[in-house]
């Protein structure tokens, strides 16, 4: 079965090429109003446990041009909100739709939807990885940048789901990464002990620090994303005080190349993760970041549906 639930593990070092590659094509068609109608016939059921915008809309916006159909499904209005099994909910909507993508809290209710389901799943975003992300990131700069292997990636901030795919997911396409984040708040071990085994056969470099200025210098793309995540509401006013000097402003933007562009997979919370004017400003690429998650998670769609 082809899921798409944990970068380093589901997404090969030559597939990388090959998603990004089918993420453009689908691109240029809806530019161009050409129909391309791969999933027709074919039914995505979307579980939501944590609030979405671009998440939700990109895959059901997605599965329409593909020729298929999403059935947003809330926590609150399935079964699986009031204590039914994973192993029962994998098995019901195996015998009903052709795929699964969840946004969830436990990485682990992901993998066991996987294990115990006989169609994709895909990982829409967990507490621990956010690989839908990755590949709208990518796709991102490649468009930026012409390519990708070389590049520097500076991540500041929280060492959260999104850092921990990046360090995947830049390993993977030969982009060196540095990551900038408070003692206590990087990401974890395994998350670096897999970025360096991809690394070693890309060529790339993984920098963890606690040093913003150390890596985002000559930095080719500067990277953030909210200090507080779903979830972690109550320590807002901690987090606050705890990344302060790690906001990305147009001091540390001047660290980086001066052709250097700003991410981030929002929602943004200006004034505290970042300035107003670097996210607003000519350098930022947020929105076509933002909309690059229609044609990615296309990509996915047509990958997982199609080679199982």
């Amino acid at each position: 079965m082809k899921h798409y639930i944990d970068f380093h593990e589901d997404v090969g070092i030559e597939e990388l090429d090959y998603l990004l590659d089918i993420a453009a094509d689908m691109k240029a068609k809806t530019k161009a109003g050409i129909e391309h109608h791969y999933l027709k016939g074919k039914s995505l059921a979307m579980i939501f446990t944590k609030s979405s915008t671009r998440t939700r809309v990109s895959f059901e916006v997605g599965m329409f041009q593909l020729g298929g159909q999403a059935l947003f499904l809330s926590n609150n209005e399935i079964q699986i909100g009031r204590g039914e099994s994973i192993y029962d909910t994998a098995n019901v909507l195996s015998g009903m739709v052709d795929g699964i993508m969840i946004r969830t809290f436990k990485h682990s209710d992901i993998e066991d939807l996987a294990r115990y389901g006989s169609i994709p799943v895909i990982n829409g975003l967990s507490d621990d990885q956010h690989p839908t992300q990755m590949l709208a990131d990518l796709l991102t700069i490649k468009e930026c940048k012409g390519d990708l292997k070389g590049l520097k990636l500076a991540y500041v901030g929280d060492g959260n789901n999104v850092a921990n795919s990046l360090l995947q997911a830049c390993a993977k396409a030969g982009m060196h990464i540095s990551v900038a984040s408070p003692k206590d708040y990087t990401c974890p071990e395994k998350y670096v002990l897999q970025a360096d085994i991809d690394a070693a056969v890309t060529g790339s470099k993984v920098v963890m620090t606690e040093d913003p200025y150390e890596a985002c210098k000559d930095a080719d793309v500067i990277y953030t994303d909210t200090w507080t995540s779903m979830g972690q509401e109550e320590e807002k006013a901690k987090r606050i005080e705890i990344f302060k000097d790690y906001q990305v402003n147009s001091e540390l933007m001047s660290a980086a190349k001066k052709d250097a562009i700003f991410l981030h997979c929002l929602p943004a919370y200006r004034g505290y993760e970042v300035t107003e004017d670097v996210i607003d400003g000519p350098q930022s690429r947020v929105f076509q970041e933002a909309e690059n998650r229609l044609h990615a998670h296309k990509a996915i769609l047509v990958n997982c549906f199609l080679n199982s």
